[in-house]
């Protein structure tokens, strides 16, 4: 499977604590090698972002995805529960 990211995503992981941001690449990671593992707690998401998924990277830091048939994984977003969905 592949893996790309959208420019939003960059900036804003760019953002993060680096301690933050090691945790969202091996968050990743676990996400492809086990997209089931229940400490991502992914889901699709529901509304607005129906075309998104969600893994979870801290107890509040999100990471949004989209699944672009069926080899590749682009993560769009990245941030607080509340900056993505508040």
């Amino acid at each position: 499977m592949r893996v790309r990211f959208a420019k939003p995503f960059v900036k804003q992981l760019a953002r993060l604590p680096r301690s933050t941001q090691a945790t969202a690449l091996a968050r990743i990671d676990l996400m492809l090698a086990h997209p089931d593992d229940p400490l991502l707690r992914r889901h699709r998401l529901q509304g607005r972002l129906r075309h998104l998924w969600s893994i979870d990277i801290t107890g509040d830091v999100r990471a949004l995805y989209e699944l672009v048939g069926d080899e590749t994984v682009v993560y769009q977003l990245i941030g607080s529960h509340f900056e993505l969905y508040g």
